[in-house]
């Protein structure tokens, strides 16, 4: 399918056509704070792009081999280029380095069709909290409000003002009283129960951050009683789900492998994802279930699901399932690998 994009000039917008990934040209490279670079990736042929909705990711495919998920942060109605920011974690297993190290304007990035696991229903107004590199999803939220004209207010923190990315553009597109700017060493933490009490009848509240900051603002929407308007997004599994994990029994569990006619037993101490993924390829990159990489079709039997990605209806479905942490409610389960 082709288009008319700048200048008249027909593109087309299939650059992933049936393929699961496509190679994207590297138009940027930016220092947007302490250890967090942009990046602007654009099609080659300069084509258009493939739709994505604020709060969407894209998994970013390394040249080491690992898999890292990233949000998209440019804007959602210009297809012409896609923008991401990487965070260079110290303490992280390596990608954002690799990503530091490596990538340059000019050179070439691989990734995934976008993906959204951060959809943000529609509401007569939104509280956004950020933490940290928390805030590049919930920067095209912001956007998109303001382009459908949409009441946002906005609370980020971050360790200091110089590790805070984007302040400027997102000041650009709200009033200043509706941005709360926290740096930690200059006024502490987020004052989450204020934001919750202030909370206007009908708003959403959206946020990404890190696991802490997450769970008080759970543990606030829950005393305020409006849990139900909290959606989240996560970097690392949640400490809840973390001590869950941690605590499971685990039984034995026979995996039949549909498309390889292949069946293994995965031992307790074991993770389907780590008794398959050699025989089958299988995408994978957090192993803690909050990422949504190594999602796969159940055709028989019913998961236990233990992961942070699926809504309340994909679990009950029970047509998909994240075998980085998921397992089996009985004693078998087939999926399509």
């Amino acid at each position: 399918m082709t288009q008319t994009g700048p200048g008249g000039l027909a593109v087309r917008d299939d650059v992933f056509g049936d393929a699961p990934t496509t190679t994207l040209r590297i138009r940027q490279v930016r220092w947007e704070a302490d250890d967090i670079i942009s990046i602007e990736l654009v099609a080659p042929e300069g084509d258009l792009l493939p739709e994505w909705e604020p709060g969407a990711h894209v998994d970013v495919f390394l040249d080491s081999g690992l898999i890292r998920q990233y949000s998209l942060c440019g804007d959602a109605g210009d297809r012409s280029y896609y923008r991401i920011a990487v965070l260079r974690e110290r303490e992280g297993r390596g990608g954002s380095a690799e990503i530091h190290r490596d990538v340059r304007a000019g050179g070439t990035m691989r990734i995934g069709k976008p993906r959204n696991l951060f959809r943000v229903p529609d509401a007569v107004g939104y509280l956004c909290v950020a933490g940290g590199v928390g805030v590049t999803p919930i920067l095209s939220i912001v956007r998109d409000a303001h382009n459908r004209n949409i009441p946002v207010r906005l609370v980020y923190g971050g360790r200091s003002s110089s590790s805070m990315s984007f302040v400027e553009e997102l000041q650009a597109l709200l009033p200043s009283s509706a941005v709360g700017l926290v740096p930690q060493d200059q006024r502490g933490m987020i004052d989450l129960e204020h934001e919750i009490r202030a909370l206007p009848a009908g708003w959403v509240v959206c946020a990404c951050g890190p696991s802490g900051m997450l769970a008080a603002l759970e543990g606030v929407c829950e005393q305020r009683r409006v849990r139900d308007r909290l959606v989240v997004e996560r970097f690392s599994a949640s400490d809840s789900v973390a001590a869950q994990l941690a605590g499971a029994e685990n039984r034995a569990v026979t995996v039949h492998l549909e498309q390889s006619g292949t069946t293994v037993v995965v031992a307790p101490d074991e993770s389907i994802l780590d008794t398959v993924e050699n025989m089958s390829p299988v995408l994978s990159s957090c192993r803690e279930g909050y990422c949504g990489t190594c999602e796969t079709r159940v055709i028989r039997g019913i998961p236990e699901h233990r992961d942070t990605v699926l809504t309340e209806e994909e679990r009950e479905s029970n047509e998909i399932m994240m075998i980085c942490v998921s397992r089996a409610v009985g004693d078998e389960l087939t999926l399509d690998l």
